[in-house]
């Protein structure tokens, strides 16, 4: 019972947003994701089983996103060049790869987000503090889709859950997300690498 007061205590502080705030049009998000080009933040995640991780996330679009995971994890997640490396500082070795194209997440870090294509967008509602997008790769439905939640004054993107092609759901809670510069190197999966190395 305390896990499920918890989950709904931040849902709500994630999603609080002023009364008069009104269901965002599909070119209002993609006009935000689109001016979103290099933010950093806090994160917090609830995995399908119900366990909950914590860390900071980088994004510098177009293609790239860091998921630094906290402690007990210290997992790594890196999207760059394309690819998708998951590193398991705990164990070393080799990083599993996929396909950014391959995960929803690709709809978010593309260079043009376009919200209208055919296809794309499942479902765009408003909850009464929020609007709900959930949107999938219109050539690639089978690889999962991203619900979006984004609140308005100023629009912003406040959690997002996916959902693979088996239905496992990730949610990810973002603490807010703040302009800042970040290097490509950061992006890097040879770096990490190397420090496991040492």
């Amino acid at each position: 019972m305390g896990r499920i007061m918890k989950l709904a205590a931040v849902a709500l502080i994630a999603l609080a947003a002023p009364a008069w705030a009104e269901k965002l049009s599909l070119n209002e998000i993609s006009n935000y994701l689109n001016g979103m080009k290099t933010v950093q933040g806090s994160f917090t995640q609830i995995n399908g089983d119900g366990t909950i991780s914590t860390g900071t996330i980088a994004i510098k679009r177009p293609g790239k996103v860091r998921f630094d995971y906290n402690p007990p994890e210290r997992a790594l997640v890196l999207a760059s060049s394309g690819a998708v490396y998951i590193l398991d500082r705990k164990l070393g070795g080799q990083p599993e790869t996929y396909a950014l194209n391959r995960t929803p997440l690709s709809l978010i870090l593309a260079r043009n987000v376009d919200l209208s294509t055919a296809g794309m967008v499942r479902g765009h509602s408003y909850d009464g503090t929020a609007t709900i997008v959930t949107a999938q790769d219109p050539k690639r439905p089978e690889y999962g889709s991203i619900e979006m939640k984004f609140t308005a004054s100023p629009v912003e993107l406040r959690q997002w859950v996916i959902r693979d092609a088996d239905g496992n759901a990730t949610t990810v809670v973002l603490g807010g997300l703040e302009k800042v510069n970040l290097p490509n190197r950061m992006f890097y999966i040879d770096p990490e690498l190397q420090k496991l190395k040492r």
